[in-house]
């Protein structure tokens, strides 16, 4: 029995030591939530009741949004139909709320060329360029022999179209299609706008660089990039003014027929119209000023999401496919982007928070001094009052904080978990519930001692009794920190959150620690008087007006 409780207590110090020492080296430390450290918070609610694939949809967005900002440890959260959205760090906060919010529109483009993925990569061809006057824009093709980008196909639902070798849209090789000449250029070429009537020459070679999302005009010509699921750019298109917007699209499904995934899309009586229009341009490069590739690029928010190149000049609005590589899954995935790419969810704010650096700053140094102060009262009552016991609460405490500092930097590092101003809170509150532990058990040594018993033989017999309690008190707070993480949002939800992770971690550590280590105190010749808790053996039979058990008569 000895050598079981030196095994339980030489365990809990590695696991909790060593974990802090190995977390501490790894140089991995807790992610600090926007209260700590500054930063924005919204939450956002759809105006009226949507279907649960939307909001997914506009969570899905409003994610890359914020990934493009490039914002550390985001916080991204559906909770009912609301989306909770938390942007520790970022210093323009304003525009960053901004973005969040904004709806997002799915555009048409026809392509005008490919360019290199990685904008370091001189394009040796002269890419098209806008004019734009009096509000007009054209485009003109300095280079007209590019060949058509990669892409899928669209096609009439009636026909049995070509099939591309692209997965999501992005196909491993370009169609047979070659734009015919249009014009010949000068290895240098001029855009002109109206506004300043600025000319600007460029030669082969040059980079192109990925318009910005907040650049993304739809009457531009744009250079936006293609993503695979890891969200790495596998190639980049440029692309002319939009001819048609998501509010063209009536509805679109994925379908499997004659053994391969494809999408089905339905137009709007005006939304076919602009389609063919710009179908009827791009159909083998028919007019190479305007869509020389022969493709139409479906865009949204900044990246483009298919690329299918033009089976036929004219459709019907609702025989229209889009075909290719696409297993079910990115099939589905196109199908709800043409859906709902416009995003008729119009999103209200709730309730929008922003804290400053020097804010988040003074509010951690105001926790810590909070957490300190709570911690070194709690000894000094301990030591007052239970003696020789204090500095076991004090090691004891020093396990559960060392094993929650390291749980709290895994999943930082590894889940985004951030500590927030309310996750302190929960913290704090939960040195109550573990010191409650302490006392439970030590009020039944003290009970067994004044009844007449030594410390050895209540320390084990009376932890059996005592933890049966801590179990129904840690029992009915963690209770407690469940429903509140479940029924709640916002900062109420790190409260619940860290404050049921202590009380986990209470269970644990009376257990592993408490237990054997006052067990194996009382057997030492220091801890086995009565004196160590300040009561005296069989003071409560003696207060009966009996002897204590042993005494002479």
């Amino acid at each position: 029995m000895r050598r079981a409780n030196w095994i339980s207590l030489i365990g809990i110090f590695v696991v909790a030591f060593g974990g802090l020492a190995l977390t501490l080296v790894a140089g991995n430390s807790p992610q600090l939530g926007l209260d700590l450290q500054g930063g924005a918070s919204v939450v956002l609610q759809p105006k009226e009741q949507v279907p649960s694939d939307v909001l997914d949809q506009t969570i899905s967005i409003i994610r890359n949004r914020v990934d493009a900002l490039g914002v550390a440890e985001p916080d991204i959260t559906r909770q009912g139909n609301s989306v909770l959205v938390q942007l520790p760090g970022v210093r323009d906060q304003q525009r960053a709320l901004d973005l969040v919010g904004q709806t997002a529109e799915l555009r048409f483009r026809p392509v005008l060329q490919p360019v290199p993925p990685d904008e370091s990569t001189p394009v040796q061809t002269v890419p098209p360029v806008s004019t734009t006057v009096a509000g007009d824009t054209s485009t003109t093709v300095a280079d007209a022999t590019a060949t058509s980008a990669p892409g899928t196909t669209v096609a009439p639902a009636t026909t049995a179209p070509p099939v591309g070798s692209g997965e999501r849209g992005v196909p491993r090789q370009a169609p047979d299609t070659t734009a015919p000449p249009a014009t010949t250029a000068e290895p240098t070429t001029t855009a002109t706008t109206a506004a300043g009537d600025t000319a600007a020459t460029t030669s082969p070679g040059i980079t192109v660089p990925t318009t910005p999302r907040d650049d993304d005009v739809a009457d531009q010509v744009v250079v936006l990039p293609q993503l695979d699921e890891n969200g790495d750019v596998v190639s980049r298109l440029q692309l002319g003014p939009a001819a048609l917007t998501g509010s063209g699209v009536s509805s679109a499904r994925a379908t499997f027929e004659q053994g391969e995934w494809l999408v089905r899309v339905e137009f709007t009586g005006d939304g076919i119209d602009a389609f063919n229009a710009l179908a009827a341009q791009c159909y083998q490069a028919s007019d190479p000023t305007v869509c020389p590739s022969g493709q139409i690029a479906i865009t949204l928010d900044g990246e483009v999401q298919s690329a299918p190149t033009v089976q036929a000049p004219e459709f019907q609005r609702d025989q229209v496919q889009i075909s290719g590589s696409f297993d079910e899954q990115s099939a589905k995935d196109l199908a709800l982007v043409l859906r709902y790419g416009a995003l008729p969810v119009q999103l209200e704010p709730q309730t929008v928070q922003t804290v400053s650096a020097t804010l988040g700053k003074d509010s951690l140094h105001a926790g810590i001094i909070a957490g300190l102060v709570g911690l070194l009262l709690v000894i000094a009552y301990m030591t007052l009052y239970y003696r020789w016991l204090g500095p076991v609460v004090l090691l004891g405490l020093m396990v559960s904080g060392s094993l929650l500092y390291t749980i709290i930097a895994f999943l930082g590092e590894t889940q985004g978990l951030a500590l927030t101003l309310a996750g302190v809170t929960g913290i704090i509150v939960s040195i109550g519930v573990t010191v409650d532990s302490y006392v439970v058990y030590f009020e039944r040594l003290k009970d067994d001692v004044r009844s007449g018993k030594s410390m050895r033989s209540s320390a084990e017999r009376g932890f059996s009794n005592a933890y049966r309690t801590i179990l129904a008190a840690d029992g009915a707070s963690l209770i407690g920190a469940v429903l509140l993480y479940l029924l709640t949002v916002g900062s109420v939800r790190g409260f619940a959150f860290f404050l049921g992770l202590a009380t986990l971690l209470d269970m644990i550590v009376a257990y592993f620690y408490t237990r054997p280590m006052v067990i194996l105190l009382s057997r030492t010749k220091r801890f086995s008087g009565t004196h160590v808790m300040g009561v005296t053996s069989g003071e409560a039979a003696v207060s009966a007006g009996r002897a204590p058990v042993g005494a002479a008569r």
